[in-house]
């Protein structure tokens, strides 16, 4: 997959892309992750900023919208082809002003990418 794929929806979640997800619970193969607190797409890399409530602390996690393998707007849930373990582990969002750092997008880009492939849905 190339790396600029990580910014986009994959194509197979069709007409839910157009929706609104703030709101919406997010869920790893292993477990809830937080809920969808924005939706950014600066200079076309698109991306959720998740509120984790308690689970790490109060802290929101950075998340490329290519990572996502379902969007269920009745149940308003995103599904994410990642572990908790991982999504935790990944670069650490600090400050909003990070949603359009080209570098700090590049980090979090690569180690999403470099994630080894599972959790895809099949309808």
């Amino acid at each position: 997959m190339p790396i600029d794929s990580i910014w986009s929806y994959a194509p197979e979640l069709g007409p839910a892309l157009r929706q609104d997800l703030t709101g919406y619970t997010v869920v790893a193969d292993d477990g809830t992750i937080g809920h969808v607190d924005r939706q950014a797409d600066p200079h076309g890399l698109c991306h959720l900023v998740v509120d984790t409530g308690v689970w790490v602390f109060g802290r929101s996690l950075l998340v490329p919208v290519g990572a996502v393998t379902g969007i269920d707007t009745g149940e308003r849930k995103v599904t994410l082809a990642c572990t908790r373990a991982e999504v935790k582990a990944a670069p650490r969002f600090q400050t909003d002003s990070e949603t359009r750092d080209a570098a700090y997008l590049t980090q979090v880009g690569a180690y999403y990418q470099g994630l080894p492939p599972h959790g895809t849905e099949t309808g």
